[in-house]
């Protein structure tokens, strides 16, 4: 029995020792920053919420080499408005055959190259969501051309993360597209029977079960006419019919 103790003891000092190998594939991180009229970002509070977002998603999902960052503007023609297209090029050393004093040394250096990228990452970033849009897109916000982004993402069979920063305030005119601008859904029956009725013809793009984050430019007090909980029940019913892991909004 003290044999089996002592045995068991050991197996576990030995695993502890081994190096910590990160088995996860890659993260495809989508950001989609709306630049129409209807968000401000000169607006102090959408500011903060919104630096504050990017330096968040960019410490959660920028970790490895392979690692792929992109931001598109919202606005009248969306799927054409890539504005950055980033990928992650420090790379842990192999130290499988490495002592513990090479390892460390490796660790450390890859920790610093690391956050290196992720701070001039966030700098680009940034950079994009302070770019004004005074030209004539900014009339309509076509968030659905966002949809065939996230599934040709989806194509490289990377862990995809997507983020809107944006009010959600779908806004297209012509015959079967909604305008939230003119006729929002008034409650979350008629809310989600748009979504539904639109997952129809939206089903066409295959977006895998990425991770979804609407990030809305509202102050907690924002009145119900300004932020509508029934927009973003849409948004919620009709990624949730479209097969999308999961759905946050903050």
């Amino acid at each position: 029995m003290i044999g089996f103790f002592l045995t068991a003891l050991l197996a576990c000092s030995s695993d502890k020792e081994k190096p910590k190998v990160d088995t996860e594939g890659p993260t495809y991180t989508l950001i989609f920053l709306d630049k129409t009229r209807s968000v401000n970002i000169n607006k102090a509070f959408v500011a903060q919420k919104y630096q504050q977002a990017i330096t968040d998603l960019i410490e959660q999902n920028v970790r490895q080499k392979g690692d792929r960052l992109e931001v598109y503007f919202i606005h009248e023609n969306t799927s054409k408005a890539r504005a950055l297209n980033v990928s992650v090029r420090s790379e842990m050393d192999d130290v499988s055959a490495a002592s513990p004093t090479d390892r460390e040394t490796a660790e450390t250096e890859f920790a610093m190259a690391l956050s290196k990228e992720k701070s001039q990452i966030r700098q680009r970033v940034l950079q994009q969501l302070v770019a004004q849009n005074s030209g004539s897109s900014n009339q309509e916000t076509d968030i659905w051309a966002s949809l065939p982004v996230i599934a040709k993402a989806n194509e490289t069979g990377a862990t995809v993360k997507v983020y809107y920063l944006s009010d959600m305030i779908e806004s297209v005119k012509g015959t079967g597209r909604r305008d939230f601008q003119v006729k929002p859904p008034k409650d979350n029956a008629q809310a989600d029977e748009w979504a539904k009725l639109d997952a129809e013809q939206l089903k066409r793009y295959t977006l895998g079960s990425p991770d979804i984050t609407m990030v809305l430019p509202f102050e907690p007090n924002a009145s119900v006419k300004e932020n509508n909980p029934a927009v973003t029940q849409y948004w919620q019913t009709l990624f949730s019919e479209l097969g999308v892991g999961t759905v946050a909004e903050e």
